[in-house]
């Protein structure tokens, strides 16, 4: 079986196949223990989560009438009986949210290697995963979905790095741009635009823009940009032409001093 809570929470067969999940409360009970695959989920806790702090009367009894549905849209197997709890029986990979991490974090690591094509392609995977919010059918969603959405961002971000180091600036930009307009205070996207901007009008229209970040740090913050963005400057200062990364267009540019 394999297991999405990126999204609605759904279940499927090996084969693809959806399986048939209905009621809130039983995507819910699925997303609890699908967050922690092969492992007992307290009583307790599936109790507080499925009903978000205001079980039924005998919440006990209740979960145990949910697990009874689950088994019997899963098949028995899928969900054990263990001392104090319950346990899906499923590895970290069967579960979407679990695979975008180990995507993600080898995606990133190809990247701090050096090695942007195998980056794209883990981190392209990782983030076709998604399919709408983290954790949707969670009743209290906010603390464990702000965790998976900051990831998915900070996956986004690397993704945008590798296009960049492959020469794609063309394609990236309208998208840094975008993000930079809603995050404008966020240093790192602002570096990539400005890397991004380097390789597409040259190191002046990059300059140009690291002085508008300059001027809106100073503005709303009262502070200068971090080391990321000074030595990108120094870099751009020192640079009589853009990157010479692959697919990078050649322009001429002054003459050093």
């Amino acid at each position: 079986m394999r297991y999405r809570v990126l999204g609605t929470t759904h279940a499927f067969h090996d084969d693809g196949t959806p399986v048939a999940v209905g009621g809130a409360r039983l995507r819910a009970l699925l997303t609890a223990l699908a967050l922690r695959p092969g492992r007992t989920v307290p009583v307790s806790a599936l109790v507080a989560e499925v009903w978000d702090g205001d079980p039924p009367a005998d919440g006990v009894a209740a979960l145990q009438a949910l697990i009874g549905r689950l088994r019997r849209a899963l098949g028995h197997a899928s969900v054990q009986s263990v001392e104090g709890g319950y346990r899906l029986c499923a590895a970290e990979d069967d579960v979407d949210v679990h695979r975008f991490a180990r995507l993600a974090g080898e995606g990133t690591r190809a990247l701090a290697a050096g090695d942007p094509v195998k980056a794209n392609v883990l981190l392209t995977d990782a983030l076709a995963l998604w399919h709408g919010p983290a954790l949707a059918d969670l009743p209290d969603r906010a603390a464990g979905a702000t965790r998976w959405e900051t990831r998915r961002q900070e996956a986004r971000h690397s993704l945008i790095a590798a296009s960049l180091q492959l020469g794609r600036a063309d394609e990236v930009l309208p998208e840094l741009t975008a993000l930079c307009e809603q995050s404008p205070l966020d240093e790192r996207l602002q570096a990539l635009r400005i890397r991004a901007l380097r390789d597409l009008r040259g190191p002046a229209g990059a300059l140009a823009a690291y002085e508008e970040i300059r001027r809106t740090l100073a503005d709303r913050l009262g502070a200068d940009p971090g080391p990321e963005l000074r030595a990108l400057h120094r870099e751009l200062l020192a640079s009589g032409a853009p990157s010479a990364g692959p697919g990078a267009p050649s322009r001429p540019g002054p003459a050093r001093s």
